[in-house]
């Protein structure tokens, strides 16, 4: 049971914008205390389904100093900093019917998915507030330091959460076509001592006023895929 404020926890089936979705109304996290199989076990769940396209949706801080809160940020990359200290969602014995065992990760963002949603948010008017980024993910649930805030700019990040990327690593594995955005909630801070504090009603609340947004650039993409 998802268990975080702001994700509803339901999974829903039906039919948007004439294609079957299967739509996960929140997510599983690490920090509530689930192993990496069972956060990104709907991923597979979806791959024996049928299900050919992931898109994800996302909270997260803006490192970028061009990034302002609510807006919305085109993943093409991230940095995956569990996997890389060892807690890789593809460690353990690999399933065949899903993939290889050692899968490239170089085109897990598809370009060609970021350049139909970049379309649509130019038909929508919103194209000043729509970005396209490299989105850093940690386990979360402590918010980053300024100290660590600074590290993640110089490696080039534009954007940090705690979730996302293990889904998509497992989803590109599972050879779906993956689309990613993230919604800028809040700055993340990066000044010492700053009298800013980062709190997760930020985040709720910034979510609830591009809600509106959001949905119809997921209705319009959904429409037209192929």
């Amino acid at each position: 049971m998802v268990k975080v404020v702001g994700h509803a926890g339901n999974l829903v089936f039906g039919k948007l914008g004439g294609k079957y979705v299967m739509v996960m109304q929140g997510r599983f996290h690490q920090y509530e205390g689930y192993e990496m199989s069972q956060v990104t076990l709907p991923v597979r769940v979806m791959k024996l389904l049928g299900v050919e396209y992931l898109i994800v949706t996302n909270a997260a801080g803006g490192l970028n100093p061009q990034y302002n809160v609510g807006d919305i940020v085109f993943i093409k990359d991230h940095i995956n900093f569990p996997s890389l200290s060892g807690k890789n969602p593809l460690v353990g014995a690999n399933d065949n019917r899903f993939g290889t065992r050692f899968p490239s990760m170089s085109n897990t963002y598809k370009k060609e998915l970021r350049e139909l949603a970049r379309k649509i948010s130019n038909e929508m008017n919103i194209s000043s507030i729509v970005h396209e980024g490299i989105y850093f993910a940690s386990c979360g649930p402590a918010y980053e330091t300024p100290a660590e805030a600074r590290m993640l700019r110089i490696l080039g990040a534009d954007l940090a959460g705690f979730s996302t990327a293990h889904e998509t690593m497992v989803a590109s594995h599972c050879g779906l076509n993956v689309f990613a955005m993230s919604l800028v909630t809040n700055i993340v801070i990066v000044e010492d001592e700053s009298p800013r504090i980062t709190n997760h009603e930020e985040v709720l609340e910034t979510s609830a006023k591009r809600s509106e947004t959001l949905k119809e650039l997921v209705t319009r993409l959904v429409t037209e895929l192929e």
